[in-house]
Order: structure tokens, then C-alpha cells, then sequence
């Protein structure tokens, strides 16, 4: 067989001028004439490892590369670089845990420490152990010494991340930024990666005729430029991100989903990837994945008061009103912005009060909503609400009428407080609210509504309810509870063909809005002609 020095010259020869094909038909002509040569096999193992990784196309080459290490592991059985390269090798296919496994293998046996720290954090990244990840970073700096830009740069992204509200860790990171700057030079491999991510500027024309391909709604011709951006630059997670967010807008929610996905491979910690991510399964309706990788994201940025609340109403709209309210709750701890959080505490009473049926939290939330935002008039009305599902008549009428000291022609108030007055027996007082509220808003269909029951129920003048309905139904033609009271009236006048009429409107609409219970409709119309 050749010199071993000649047949790496031969290697080098046809990997420089890009032949890793031939290169590895090189390799395999060898092995022939000697299948015991250890160091061919691993010199095939890296050769198929760096054809498939500078193809980019997952598993193609992957184990053909992990077979060759594991024919050198059977004679080298204590050397701990075949290890790494079979874990690294493991790494790069995706079978996380076979990787760790294979790099505590190849620590104990003494080989390249540092690396097998760092690529046992880059693992638990991608499993959504980030704490777990921070800890083997620290392993692995004990061993790197000057050879540790990486590994600086891996610990300050995850102490940025993690612990973001945190001033003392928030220092912290920044000195790991400081150290992976100032241990570039020794880094071989951080060097490499920066050459590698410089090719940025070469395909910048690439995105720059994306961009505009996107804002002529030619989004065909923007994927080809974004996939053309791929091939020179495959392992740049933007990149990616940027194809997925192209799909999104265009529709093509599955294919912006795998784009986004394999950016987070790329990239365990990319927030643009993840944000684009459970926005298309949200658009999708896929309510259980958005939360999945909602639950990861918030394992990253646990103190993101934004997606403890984006979660909580995924979990309302699914109908788990306890976990919603506990990531609500969070998101209030948190407390960014009095806007925002005032916003979080009105969702949170509303669910409160009308889910849970727990009025004492819900006007306790209205409450810290109204005192971030004082003149915000709808937490007034959905606090005066609370007030009178509770029975507490004396607080809502206080409440309202802070509310009208702020806003005199607020029609919404002036309903609340006829729909009060009436629930206290002040049918003069009621009738005056909702005659307020029609002469500052004549289009609110509610008031007439409720203004044409109390003629009807309470003092059975019927040609003045009758005029309040018809009002009402003028107003908002889909109002079933309108087209229900105007059946009532015409029922109560004996005029039982107008009344079913009327009925079989509400019905109708009913169908639609889901206002009333539908048998409530149909008993009305069976009683109509018995």
C-alpha cells in the first residue's frame, strides 16, 4: 500500500479541487487491497461526513460515515477521538442522545474535552435543556483555555436569553461577548465559522431581488432566490427563517413550517424561527403545536411576559380557562408595560368572570387594569359588570358614574347603568339610562332591545316595546333576540301569524349567532298554535 503521507497528499488533492467523490472512491480502492487499515477508515468516515455536510442533505452520507468510524473503534477500542468524530458524526443525524452517550465515551477515555463539553451543550440546546446546556458550557471552558471564542459566544446567548431581566447575569453575558471577542484569534474553528457567515455580503443581491420579488407579490420568483441563498450559505439559520417567513406570506403555511423548523436545528436559540413558527401553526389552526413550541420558547425567555400571554390564549381558545388564567397570572408578575398589562389584567377578569364564574378575582384584576389605565372606559363597564354579578349594586353604580364623570355621552355607560337600575327595581331610572344611551348612540341595538323589554315585561305597553324591537332589528338586522321579544309581542296581541313569523326569523338568525336556546324558540312556536 502507499505511504501514508503520500495517500493523504492524494486525499488533499482531490478534496481541494472539490472531487470528494473521487476522493472516496480513492479511499475504498484501498481498503481492498487492506480492510484492517484503520486510519483509511477513518479518513473515509471524514470524507463522507464532509460530502454530506457540505451537500447539506440530512442522512444521505451520515451512515456511511458513522460505519467507517465504527470499523476504526473495533482495533482503536481506547482511543477517545473515534469516539468523537462517531458522536459528532451521530450529532449531525439528529440522534442526540447516541451523541451524548459517544462523547462521554471519548471523555473518559481522555480525548479533546473541551470539545466534547461544548458539543454536549450544543445537544441539550437541542433537546430545550438550555440550563442543562449552560452547565456543560462552563465543563467545557475549564478544559478550552485560549481556544474558547465559541464556547464564550455559546454561554453569552444563553445567559442573554435565560436571564434577560437578570442585571447581575445580564453583565455576565456581556463579559462572555467581551472573551469570545478576545479569544477569536486562538479559535480556529470560531474563525472558520465567521469566514463561513461572511458569505453573507456575496448573496446579499440574492435577498435584496427577494425582497423586492416579495413586495411585487411574485413570491415564486422570491423562493428560487432564497433557495439559491441556501445552496451558498446552508447552514445560515436567517436564511431559513427568511424562506419561511416568504411561505407564510404567501400561504404556504406546511412549507413555511419545515422552513422554520430547520432553522431551529440550525439554531436552538433563534427567536425570529420560533416566532415564525407558532405564527403558522396559529394561522393553521394547529392550536396543540403552537403551544408546544410556545412551552420551548418560554423555556428560553421564561420572564417574556408577551408569550405567557400569546399562550394563555391558545389555551382559552381550547378551552383550558386554569392554565390560561396561570400563564395570564405570570404574564402580569412579569409586568412590562402599564398598557399592555392592563390589557392581560382585563382578559384575565373577563375570563374570570365569565368562564370561571370567580366575580371577587375578576373585579380584582378589572381593578389593577383600571388603575394602570384610569381612563380606559371599557374596564369601567366590564368592572360595573362584575360588580352586579356579584350583587354588590351600591360599587357598580359608583363605578359608572366615575366612568360618566370622565366621558358624560358614553352610550355603552348609560346602558350598563339602565340594565343596573333595572336589575335594582328603578324601572324610571332604567328607562331614563337607556333613553340616554339611544340619544347618544341611536344605532346601539342593546338599548332598544332592553328598553323594549321593560315595556314589554314590565309595563306591558306593548306598541312602544314593539317600536323598541323594530329599533333594535333597524340597527343590527342579525339581532335574533330582537326578532325573539318582536314574536313575543305580537303573541301577546293575539296576532299569531306575525308572531310566527317573527319566531321563525329568530330561529333563523339564531342559527347563526347562537343567542337564545333554540328550544326556547321552538316551544314559542308549538305554543303559538295549541
Amino acid at each position: 500500500m502507499e505511504d501514508i503521507k503520500q495517500i493523504e497528499k492524494n486525499i488533499t488533492k482531490y478534496t481541494k479541487k472539490g472531487e470528494i467523490a473521487q476522493a472516496i472512491e480513492y479511499c475504498q480502492s484501498l481498503l481492498l487491497k487492506e480492510p484492517q487499515a484503520t486510519n483509511l477508515h477513518i479518513r473515509l468516515g471524514d470524507l463522507y461526513l464532509d460530502w454530506h455536510l457540505d451537500i447539506y442533505q440530512a442522512k444521505q452520507y451520515i451512515d456511511e460515515a458513522i460505519l467507517e468510524y465504527q470499523k476504526a473503534a473495533e482495533v482503536l477500542i481506547d482511543n477517545g477521538e473515534i469516539y468523537y468524530k462517531i458522536a459528532n458524526a451521530l450529532y449531525h443525524k439528529g440522534e442526540l442522545e447516541k451523541a451524548i452517550n459517544y462523547f462521554n465515551i471519548a471523555i473518559e477515555k481522555g480525548s479533546l474535552k473541551a470539545q466534547c463539553y461544548y458539543m454536549i451543550s450544543n445537544c441539550l440546546k437541542k433537546k430545550d435543556r438550555f440550563h442543562d446546556a449552560l452547565e456543560y458550557i462552563d465543563k467545557a471552558l475549564k478544559h478550552a483555555f485560549f481556544s474558547s471564542s465559541r464556547l464564550h459566544y455559546s454561554k453569552f446567548r444563553l445567559l442573554n436569553s435565560l436571564y434577560f431581566k437578570n442585571k447581575k447575569q445580564k453583565y455576565k453575558a456581556i463579559l462572555e461577548l467581551f472573551l469570545s471577542y478576545l479569544t477569536l484569534l486562538f479559535d480556529k474553528e470560531a474563525i472558520k465559522n465567521i469566514k463561513a457567515k461572511a458569505k453573507w455580503f456575496a448573496i446579499l443581491p440574492v435577498l435584496l431581488k427577494a425582497d423586492s420579488y416579495i413586495h411585487q407579490n411574485d413570491f415564486e420568483s422570491a423562493f428560487a432566490c432564497y433557495s439559491t441563498a441556501i445552496d451558498k450559505m446552508p447552514g445560515f439559520s436567517a436564511l431559513y427563517v427568511a424562506l419561511g417567513d416568504c411561505y407564510r406570506k404567501a400561504g404556504k403555511l406546511e412549507e413555511a413550517i419545515i422552513e422554520y423548523k430547520m432553522a431551529l436545528w440550525l439554531d436552538s436559540l433563534s427567536n425570529t424561527a420560533y416566532s415564525g413558527l407558532v405564527q403558522a401553526y396559529e394561522e393553521i389552526g394547529d392550536y396543540d403545536n403552537a403551544i408546544l413550541y410556545y412551552e420551548k420558547y418560554i423555556k428560553i425567555h421564561p420572564y417574556n411576559a408577551v408569550l405567557h400571554s400569546n399562550i394563555a390564549n391558545l389555551y382559552f381558545m381550547k378551552g383550558e380557562a386554569e392554565t390560561a388564567i396561570s400563564h395570564y397570572q405570570t404574564a402580569l408578575s412579569i409586568n412590562p408595560k402599564p398598557d399592555w398589562t392592563s390589557i392581560v389584567a382585563q382578559t384575565l377578569g373577563y375570563i374570570q368572570q365569565n368562564v370561571i364564574k370567580n366575580t371577587d378575582c375578576a373585579i380584582a384584576n378589572y381593578q389593577l387594569a383600571n388603575t394602570l389605565t384610569p381612563k380606559e372606559m371599557d374596564i369601567y363597564v366590564s368592572l360595573g359588570s362584575a360588580f352586579y354579578d356579584n350583587e354588590d349594586y351600591k360599587n357598580a353604580l359608583i363605578v359608572y358614574r366615575r366612568a360618566l364623570e370622565l366621558e358624560p355621552n358614553n352610550s355603552k355607560v348609560h346602558c350598563n347603568m339602565g340594565y343596573l337600575y333595572w336589575g335594582m327595581g328603578d324601572l324610571d331610572e332604567a328607562i331614563k339610562e337607556y333613553r340616554l344611551s339611544i340619544k347618544y348612540d341611536s344605532t346601539y341595538d342593546i338599548a332598544h332591545n332592553n328598553l323594549g323589554v321593560i315595556y314589554l315585561d314590565d309595563l306591558v305597553q306593548l306598541q312602544n316595546a314593539i317600536d323598541c324591537f323594530n329599533n333594535a332589528i333597524n340597527c343590527n338586522p342579525n339581532y335574533a333576540l330582537a326578532y325573539y321579544n318582536l314574536g313575543r309581542c305580537y303573541a301577546l296581541k293575539n296576532e299569531n301569524i306575525e308572531a310566527a313569523k317573527y319566531f321563525q326569523m329568530a330561529m333563523d338568525v339564531n342559527n347563526i349567532t347562537n343567542e337564545i336556546d333554540p328550544m326556547d324558540i321552538q316551544e314559542r312556536l308549538n305554543n303559538l298554535f295549541n
